[in-house]
């Protein structure tokens, strides 16, 4: 079904329209999600290696759309152009990944007491399930909620971000071009309507399970929501991601990754480096450091690609940063990097001297800032860590890699790296948090527990014996 209503989506450095889409409404979701129960029972049917062969030509259909990519992020949300080649080229890795699962769909034989009993366990698909991707990493996350689930043989309907539609909607035509009609349908809505929607194809009895991107707040409501119908529900949700820096660090290598962790796409990442955790012994030398290689970061409009950091998706999230570095400022913290934004265009900055009682320590802020908090030893160190509402990434830096391992293990987070970045993914690592980061994984065989059903199946081979 199309839609008769359409709506704009704004270039956030411009001003300009960046895009149009249709704006669905309840009627045109549930359209969608009857193309796709329709679509479910052929390609649920189909072999593991027909399976391979269509997800893997959708991977090529996807590589081959790069200038459009491109120029669809960069007018949607502000990003560079690496920003946006970097999201390709993971997303199609997480297609070919995905077809190379098909044959690891595997059940097996389970000893049985009953004489004669042969006792199975079968993994099948689930049937229709609806994927609701964001917009900071658009093409990553947006193939992330469909990939895995149609290698199970399930079909899928995505619920396109309302800031980045035309992005997610060049994932559903590669798709389309290279799987059946219906196995992968596609949503857009305009903003004002984005709950109705998503609550109409919660509702729908056709979607079978969930899987969401996004933030801790929302995903509490589609938790909630998925509740009344006892419908599954994957969600990868915020993060306050920790550093930890311990005397013992290489501090060129932490300067390094918590660069690229906390300012990566303007730190508008769920991995983004939030808060830089430093032991006391060090923390000078280390802010020093940091402070020469912020400095070098530029920001500047991503159109013309010089400069490192490009825009934020929107003045909502420059109101925010700016609001939590006022907090933090005003109550004793310092700023060692930053300065004026230019509309979205805002510079990276650095604020030391945090504590626990600042709202820069607690809240997300899904922007260029980055906190530094010092801590008196390795213990204080991961109990500060550990001070948060939520788990999905953290780090460590040590040159001595079982004691990095010790920590790793006393940090509540779903993530771990041991001398390496907060932001970090693979397609084939089980993704995801703890705590407020949401719960379930994405990525390899964990996607196969996520995106099938576990079935008890016996076949009796003898007579049967019984007490009645």
């Amino acid at each position: 079904m199309v839609s008769a209503k359409t709506f704009d989506r704004i270039n956030p450095v411009t001003g300009a329209v960046a895009t149009t889409a249709e704006a669905f409404g309840p009627a045109e979701a549930n359209a969608a999600v009857e193309q796709a129960a329709a679509a479910f029972p052929a390609w649920s049917a189909l072999g593991p290696n027909a399976r391979r062969a269509a997800l893997t030509k959708a991977a090529d259909a996807l590589a081959g759309k790069g200038d459009q990519f491109v120029e669809a992020m960069m007018g949607e949300i502000g990003a560079t152009e690496g920003w946006a080649r970097f999201n390709l080229m993971l997303a199609v890795s997480m297609v070919r990944e995905a077809a190379a699962l098909t044959t690891q769909i595997a059940g097996e034989v389970i000893p049985s007491d009953k004489p004669g009993c042969i006792a199975m366990a079968l993994r099948e698909p689930v049937g229709v399930m609806l994927g609701i991707a964001p917009w900071n990493a658009p093409i990553i996350l947006g193939v992330r909620a469909v990939a895995a689930p149609l290698a199970c043989g399930n079909t899928v309907v995505l619920k396109a971000s309302e800031q980045c539609p035309r992005t997610h909607s060049l994932i559903a035509e590669a798709f389309a071009e290279a799987l059946p009609a219906g196995a992968v349908t596609i949503v857009t809505n305009a903003p004002e309507d984005a709950g109705e929607v998503v609550g109409a194809l919660i509702d729908n009895p056709h979607i079978r399970r969930i899987n969401f991107t996004g933030s801790t707040h929302v995903g509490r409501i589609i938790a909630k929501r998925a509740a009344e119908h006892l419908k599954p529900v994957l969600l990868e949700l915020g993060g306050k991601a920790p550093l930890i820096v311990l005397d013992d660090a290489d501090l060129d290598e932490a300067v390094k990754a918590a660069a690229f962790g906390a300012f990566m796409n303007q730190g508008q990442i769920c991995m983004s480096t939030e808060r830089i955790i430093v032991v006391e012994s060090v923390a000078d030398a280390f802010v020093e450091k940091f402070k020469a290689k912020v400095g070098t970061m530029s920001v500047g409009d991503p159109r013309e690609g010089k400069t490192l950091l490009g825009a934020v998706v929107d003045q909502k999230t420059v109101d925010h940063v700016q609001s939590l570095i006022a907090d933090a400022v005003g109550a004793g913290a310092v700023q060692v990097n930053g300065g004026e934004a230019d509309g979205v265009l805002m510079p990276a900055h650095v604020i030391d001297h945090v504590t626990p009682d600042m709202k820069l320590f607690r809240d997300e802020s899904f922007g260029p800032v980055v906190g530094v908090i010092r801590a008196r030893d390795e213990d204080h160190a991961i109990t500060l860590a550990n001070d948060t509402a939520y788990g999905l990434s953290a780090s460590v830096f040590t040159r001595d890699t079982a004691r990095g391992l010790r920590v790793a293990k006393r940090i509540q987070s779903g993530i771990c790296h041991v001398n390496g970045p907060t932001v970090h993914d693979e397609a084939q690592m089980p993704f995801g948090g703890v705590k407020a980061s949401g719960y379930g994984r994405f990525g390899g065989r964990a996607g196969i527990d996520a995106f099938t059903e576990l079935r008890w199946i016996t076949i009796e081979t003898q007579p049967g014996h019984y007490p009645i």
